[in-house]
């Protein structure tokens, strides 16, 4: 009895996240027909300025995490001592600041209007040494060559880009061999919980207003499957963040 009435409580539950989902998809007929038409792209313009502005609220919440988290770049500097790192997603350069000094920085964004932002950040992190900015989808780097980079940055970026598994191919063929991919990414909750109910109800709305970006991705399979020698990845509860991106994944691959 207590089986049956589990199994009528989860499809239940499915039912109504299923049916909300098609009221939110409904409520974003707009936004998708802008999206048709051509004109979501004026968003593009805007997402620059507001997330810009949310990085520092973003960056005061996961400091500590942060800083863990890239403590030790250092390690995977080349023989000579020095370290090249790309970051894909660059975006207004949230992460600067927990780069170690001295290291050589490419970045890259698939959104051009990033770049006076990005600019901001560069003047304010004057330790590092900035090498180009290349506009370049995160499945298509290949403006950079094999084996070029110690270390690629991955925050908040494989949530909304098209193919996650592309982009880590990419990122393994331009790490030299034993370098590292780090990331730091928002991830769907456990299905049993009630943020992954209301990250799969919300999630139409949520794409036009993140750029893309998608609440509803297990990205750490990707990584898994990707081919790395080795992986380091933690599941953490993001403090202080709205309930939607709370599940996070961090940690870093290496070739």
């Amino acid at each position: 009895m207590g089986g049956f009435t589990g199994k009528m409580t989860y499809l239940m539950r499915n039912f109504l996240m299923n049916f909300c989902k098609l009221i939110c998809l409904a409520i974003t007929l707009p936004l998708q027909l802008m999206e048709f038409l051509g004109l979501y792209g004026m968003y593009k313009r805007l997402f620059p300025l507001l997330a810009y502005n949310i990085t520092f609220s973003y960056n005061d919440k996961m400091h500590e995490n942060k800083r863990n988290l890239f403590r030790d770049l250092c390690k995977f500097c080349n023989t000579d001592g020095t370290l090249r790192l790309l970051e894909i997603g660059c975006g207004s350069g949230a992460n600067f600041k927990y780069y170690p000094h001295g290291c050589t920085v490419i970045c890259t964004d698939p959104n051009p209007h990033f770049e006076k932002y990005l600019q901001m950040s560069m003047t304010a992190s004057n330790h590092l040494t900035y090498e180009s900015f290349v506009v370049a989808s995160g499945e298509d780097l290949m403006a950079v060559q094999n084996e070029s980079v110690d270390v690629v940055v991955c925050t908040l970026v494989l949530c909304s880009v098209n193919n996650v598994p592309q982009v880590l191919e990419e990122a393994r063929r331009i790490l030299r061999k034993g370098g590292a991919l780090y990331f730091l990414e928002h991830v769907e909750s456990d299905p049993s919980s009630w943020i992954y109910f209301f990250q799969h109800i919300l999630q139409p709305v949520w794409y036009y207003l993140g750029d893309g970006c998608m609440v509803t991705r297990a990205t750490w399979r990707d990584l898994e499957a990707a081919g790395f020698s080795e992986i380091q990845l933690r599941h953490i509860a993001a403090p202080r963040v709205t309930f939607m991106i709370k599940p996070h994944i961090l940690g870093y691959a290496i070739k």
